[in-house]
C-alpha cells in the first residue's frame, strides 16, 4: 500500500500563514500539518508517500528534507500549473502511481486521529471513504448513503439543499482506492472528465460520475466521535487547536471561547447555564417564518424596545434599560452608577466585583461548606461596614443559595433605611420553587423603593443566550434615562427585538417550561448524589455546585470529562472564595444529555 497527498494548493484563505508557504507547512498545536500527517503515515506499512506539490515547492521539500529516511520513501510530483488548476490535476499528475498500488489517498490540509487511518487499512472493503455526520461548520462535497453504507450520490456545493441535511455526510477527503479500482474505474473517469471539463475541477466530481452508475464500487465508512478537522482559513486554525490541545490546554482554550460553542457540536456543554425547555418549537417557527424580514431590517431604538420590555414584564418604560445582554447593563450599572464602597457575598458571579475599583470591595464569605447565606446574615455582617452599595445575586452563581421574597423585602426594606443602594441580579429567580411569586419587577415594589435596581438576563431562563438580551430596572427613572442614553442607541438586533414582541403569545408555555425544569433538577440532583466522590450542594438555580472529595481535583476531573467523553463542566477550584479547595459547577440540561453525564461520572 502507497499513500498519495495532495499539497499542490495555495491556500489564499489562510492569508498571512500562507504567504510565503503551503498550507501543510503552518501549525496547529505546534505541529505542522505536514509533519503531523508524515509521521502517522510512517506507523503504517507503507511502500511510499507521494507527495504533490506545487506553491511553495521547495520550501515544502526543504522542510522535510530527509527527517523521514529509514522511515518513509518519500517522491515528488510536481504541479507547475498550481495557480490555474485545481486538484483534480494534481491527482492527475499522479495517475500512473495512482494504479500501482493500492492507494491512501489524503488532502494536505487535514488534521486528525491516529485511529482515523486505522479505520481506513483495517477495514476488508477495497474502496472506502471516510465520511462524518453533517455539522454546521462543513463545507465542501457532502454524500449521501444508505442502509448498508453504499455511497448512493455525492452532493456538490449547488446541489447542497438545507433541507436535505439530516441525510448528509461530509466526506473526510480521506480515501483507500484498490489499484484495480484506480485501473479500472477512477482513472479512466477521470481522464474522460478531465478532457470534457477542464482542469479546474475536483477531483470528487469523478467519484460523484463513478457512484451515478448502478454498480460503484466504492463504499462510505461513517466516523463515530473521532476527530478531525480541515483547515481553510484562520477560524478553522482556530478550531483545530482547540480541538487537538493537550488536557489542560485545551481546557483552557475552551473557556477562553466565553461560549460559541455551537463551533463544537460534538461536545455537551454543562457551563453555559440555560433553560432546556425553553422557546418552544412553535415560537422558533415564528421567528424562522420572519427571518429574512430580521435580517435585512434594523432594529427600533431604545424607546421602542424599552416599551416592549416593559411589556415583556409588566412594568413601566420608564423604568427599564434594555442591554445587549445583561453584561452591558452590568458594565454601565458598576462603573457609572455604584460608586463608592459596594458589598459582595462570596462566592457570586464576577462580573460584577470585577467591575468595582479594588478599593472599593467589601466583602463577605459565608462561612459554612454549603455557603448558605440568609438576609439576617446579610445585614448582621453589614450592619457595622460604611457601604453605599450592596450587590446580591439571587438565586447566586455558583453557589444556588437562594434569598427566599419575604427574607429579601426585608434587606430591600433594610437598605432603603440605611440609604444604601441595592442591586439585586433576579436572572435566575425563575428557576426557583415558587418561581411565580419570586420576581422584584413590579411596580409597585420599584416605586416604593427607588434605591433598588433589578438586573435579569434574558439568556439564562428564557433559553435564548443567541440574542443578546437583558434589562435594568428602576424606580430611579433619572438614572434608567442616563443609562438609556448610555447604551449604543441600536444595541440589541433586530431578532432580539422580535422575540421580545412575540414573547407574551408564549408566556404560559414559559412557565411550563420553567415547571418542567424544576422536575428534571431535582430528578438530576437525586443522581449526582449516587456519585462517590462528589458532594451535591442543593440549588435552586439552573445549577449545581460540587465539592470534588475524592479521587480528583476539580481540575482533572474537568479535564477527564472533556477527554473522555466531551463534556465541559464549570473547574471553580480557582474562584476566590473556596480557598484552593474543589469544586465543579454543573449545568442542568435536558434528561437525556444529564443521564449522560451521569453515566460518564459513574464510569469514572
Amino acid at each position: 500500500m502507497q499513500a498519495i497527498i495532495l499539497a499542490a494548493g495555495m491556500g489564499k484563505r489562510l492569508g498571512e500563514l500562507t504567504k510565503d508557504n503551503t498550507k501543510c507547512m503552518i501549525e496547529v498545536c505546534g505541529i505542522r500539518l505536514i509533519d503531523r500527517m508524515l509521521s502517522q503515515l510512517a506507523g503504517l506499512d507503507l511502500k511510499r508517500v507521494i507527495l504533490v506539490v506545487g506553491y511553495q515547492a521547495d520550501n515544502l521539500m526543504s522542510h522535510i528534507g530527509h527527517r523521514y529516511d529509514g522511515r518513509l520513501r518519500i517522491e515528488y510530483v510536481m504541479n507547475p500549473i498550481y495557480d490555474r488548476t485545481n486538484n483534480i490535476y494534481s491527482l492527475a499528475l499522479a495517475k500512473q502511481q495512482l494504479q500501482e498500488d493500492d492507494t491512501l489517498l489524503l488532502e494536505s490540509d487535514l488534521v486528525f486521529e491516529d485511529r482515523m487511518l486505522k479505520l481506513l487499512v483495517g477495514n476488508p472493503y477495497p474502496n472506502l471513504a471516510l465520511v462524518a455526520k453533517y455539522e454546521t461548520w462543513m463545507d465542501g462535497t457532502m454524500v449521501r448513503i444508505d442502509s448498508e453504507n453504499n455511497i448512493v450520490s455525492f452532493v456538490p456545493k449547488k446541489a447542497f439543499r438545507y433541507s436535505d441535511v439530516p441525510f448528509y455526510y461530509k466526506t473526510c477527503n480521506m480515501y483507500k482506492f484498490s489499484k484495480e479500482f484506480s485501473r479500472n474505474q477512477y482513472v479512466p473517469f477521470l481522464e474522460a472528465y478531465s478532457k470534457a471539463m477542464g482542469n479546474n475541477e475536483y477531483y470528487e466530481q469523478v467519484l460523484r460520475v463513478i457512484t451515478a452508475l448502478d454498480k460503484s464500487a466504492l463504499r462510505a465508512l461513517p466516523i463515530t466521535d473521532e476527530k478531525w478537522y480541515e483547515i481553510d482559513d484562520i477560524q478553522d486554525r482556530d478550531i483545530a487547536e482547540t480541538i487537538f490541545a493537550k488536557d489542560a490546554g485545551q481546557l483552557e482554550r475552551f473557556h477562553q471561547c466565553y461560549g460559541g460553542y455551537w463551533r463544537f457540536p460534538q461536545m455537551k456543554d454543562f457551563c453555559y447555564l440555560v433553560n432546556p425547555f425553553f422557546p418552544t418549537d412553535r415560537m422558533k417557527d415564528e421567528i424562522r417564518a420572519n427571518f429574512d424580514t430580521l435580517l435585512t431590517q434594523y432594529p427600533s431604538g431604545m424607546k421602542v424596545n424599552s416599551l416592549l420590555a416593559g411589556k415583556y414584564f409588566g412594568i413601566r418604560q420608564e423604568m427599564v434599560c434594555v442591554g445587549n445582554g445583561a453584561a452591558e447593563l452590568i458594565k454601565c450599572l458598576m462603573e457609572n452608577h455604584c460608586k463608592g464602597k459596594t458589598g459582595f457575598v462570596f462566592p457570586t458571579f464576577e462580573e460584577y466585583p470585577n467591575r468595582a475599583d479594588a478599593d472599593d470591595k467589601v466583602i463577605f464569605s459565608p462561612e459554612n461548606p454549603d455557603f448558605r447565606y440568609s438576609s439576617q446574615d446579610v445585614k448582621d455582617f453589614f450592619g457595622n461596614k460604611e457601604i453605599k452599595n450592596l450587590l446580591l445575586v439571587n438565586p447566586d452563581n455558583p453557589s444556588g443559595n437562594y434569598i427566599p421574597f419575604k427574607e429579601l423585602m426585608d434587606l430591600v426594606e433594610w437598605t432603603a433605611h440605611r440609604s444604601v443602594s441595592l442591586v439585586v441580579d433576579e436572572s435566575f429567580v425563575d428557576f426557583t420553587d415558587n418561581h411565580t411569586e419570586a420576581s422584584l419587577l413590579h411596580n409597585d415594589i420599584l416605586t416604593a423603593y427607588p434605591h433598588l435596581t433589578v438586573v435579569k438576563s434574558i439568556s439564562k431562563s428564557y433559553g435564548v443566550p443567541g440574542l443578546r438580551l437583558g434589562i435594568a430596572a428602576s424606580g430611579n427613572t433619572a438614572m434608567m434615562a442616563e443609562m438609556r442614553r448610555e447604551v449604543a442607541i441600536w444595541n440589541i438586533n433586530s431578532f432580539a427585538e422580535f422575540y421580545m414582541q412575540i414573547f407574551n403569545k408564549y408566556e404560559k408555555d414559559y412557565h411550563e417550561a420553567c415547571s418542567k425544569f424544576i422536575a428534571e433538577r431535582e430528578i438530576f440532583h437525586e443522581e449526582l448524589k449516587t456519585i462517590p466522590f462528589l458532594r451535591v450542594i442543593p440549588s435552586q438555580a439552573n445549577f449545581f455546585l460540587c465539592e470534588v472529595t475524592d479521587r480528583f481535583t476539580s481540575g482533572q476531573l474537568t479535564g477527564l470529562l472533556l477527554k473522555s467523553g466531551n463534556i465541559l463542566v464549570k473547574d471553580c477550584g480557582g474562584k476566590r472564595a473556596f480557598a484552593g479547595k474543589n469544586y465543579i459547577r454543573i449545568a442542568v440540561r435536558s434528561r437525556e444529555d444529564n443521564s449522560l453525564l451521569v453515566e460518564k461520572l459513574r464510569k469514572l
